[in-house]
């Protein structure tokens, strides 16, 4: 079992806390990375991409002069794609571009992506993210005492008000719940920091028999 020290938000070590190998000590498959994030952002597209072709365009659909004769070439209407106003070829329609990874390969990928932070010494966990006041330059300053990187996901209960009011004006950081964690957020901070909690949800929400491995 992995160990890692508690702090509280004066970067005073309170504690330790043991984690799942499972969890926060895994085999980090980056392929996996790809997969999951590749999916998340293809799930994003809002796929309403449409054009008009031949028999969506207004227009005559008169014949333009006649088959033979005239020593053009041949053509039944302008609305043809080689004319100016006319439909597009082929032309995109909307879509759905969403898919989802199996669940046992979106769960793998979180935890290697947790693996990953706690391996480089990014992940810090503190004993409770507690603000005396919705202020952002309070919070600023907490996460620079805590020694965070330039973007930190911060992660606790969704019911902690006072710290996600305080986080939604810092430009470079991000809150999200435990039930909320994903690869994509994950990569694309700098350091994660999780409540005592939350670190504890995120392992069981993890767990091989959670997710029926």
């Amino acid at each position: 079992m992995a160990k890692i020290d508690v702090f509280n938000l004066k970067r005073e070590k309170v504690g330790e806390l043991t984690l799942a190998d499972e969890v926060f000590a895994a085999e980090i498959k980056e392929h996996l990375f790809y997969e999951v994030v590749k999916a998340q952002l293809a799930s994003r597209r809002q796929g309403t991409a449409a054009a008009k072709n031949r028999s969506a365009v207004s227009g005559s659909t008169k014949k333009m002069y006649k088959q033979k004769g005239t020593g053009n070439a041949r053509h039944g209407s302008k609305r043809a794609p080689i004319y100016v106003g006319g439909g597009q070829a082929h032309p995109p329609r909307p879509r759905d571009w969403s898919y989802r990874p199996p669940a046992k390969v979106r769960a793998s990928a979180l935890r290697a992506a947790l693996s990953k932070f706690h391996k480089e010494g990014r992940l810090v966990v503190v004993d409770a993210f507690e603000l005396a006041e919705v202020k952002t330059k309070g919070l600023l300053a907490t996460l620079a005492t805590l020694k965070t990187e330039k973007k930190a996901l911060v992660v606790d209960a969704s019911t902690n008000e006072k710290l996600k009011l305080s986080i939604r004006n810092a430009e470079n950081h991000s809150f999200l719940p435990p039930e909320g964690v994903n690869v994509y957020d994950l990569l694309r901070h700098d350091t994660l920091v999780l409540s005592k909690s939350a670190a504890q949800a995120l392992e069981a929400r993890l767990s091989s028999k959670k997710v029926g491995a």
